[in-house]
């Protein structure tokens, strides 16, 4: 009998096992995600604006400098917002506010210290991170569904065995998902502002997090005739 001709709930001559395959461990992150928020107050529009300008470029500029250990750069929104006071009549304008987002990934943890501890002696400059995470191409994911298939393999040939059989052939195998990578760490959940971190007297210690990596597979197998 052919896989497409067994019913899903298989038959005496083909008897149908569905399994489950899971993979789970531990594996250190590849890439650290920093958040720069740079920020600009003036009562003038225009001295505002060219105040964050400045200091934006200032940032990327800085980031720009270690080269390939930034892997990816990103400036998010900029907005100029004006103040109103909160006393007289009308809309008198009391001040500006500017505010403009970067984003950065690091793939070489060995300078992400120092390029924190650097952006965060900056003028009114905000620091978010580190967030640890894969690259998308990482081959640890990879061993993941490897392991995930593995498993599925091993609890198929148990149940064989109890019942005194064995495999007969592979009809079916899903990818039913893997989570996302968890830091199982206590970094990568704090934001610490450069205020509060620029009397620092060097580089920031900052360890990559241990991630957990997880991968769930289903496996159909038809076994050979068992005799009950």
């Amino acid at each position: 009998m052919t896989p497409e001709a067994i019913p899903a709930y298989g038959t005496p001559d083909a008897p149908l096992l569905a399994v489950r395959g899971e993979a789970e461990f531990r594996t250190e992150a590849e890439i650290a995600r920093i958040g720069v928020t740079v920020t600009a107050r003036g009562r003038d529009r225009r001295t505002t604006l060219d105040d964050l300008t400045r200091r934006d470029t200032a940032a990327l500029d800085l980031l720009k400098s270690y080269g390939e250990a930034v892997s990816a750069l990103t400036t998010g929104a900029l907005s100029v917002t004006p103040e109103l006071s909160e006393r007289g009549r009308g809309e008198r304008v009391r001040s500006h506010r500017g505010v403009v987002r970067i984003d950065a990934e690091i793939t070489d943890f060995t300078v992400l210290g120092e390029l924190t501890a650097r952006l965060a002696e900056s003028e009114l400059t905000e620091l978010d991170g580190p967030w640890w995470s894969l690259r998308p191409d990482s081959p640890v994911h990879a061993e993941a569904r490897r392991r995930a298939v593995a498993d599925a393999l091993r609890r198929a040939r148990e149940y064989a065995d109890a019942l005194d059989t064995s495999l007969a052939a592979l009809t079916e195998l899903a990818d039913t998902g893997a989570d996302r990578p968890r830091d199982v760490s206590a970094f990568g959940r704090s934001t610490r502002r450069a205020a509060e971190v620029a009397e620092s007297a060097g580089p920031f210690d900052l360890q990559p997090a241990q991630l957990w990596v997880s991968a769930q597979v289903t496996a159909r197998f038809t076994l050979v005739p068992p005799r009950l």
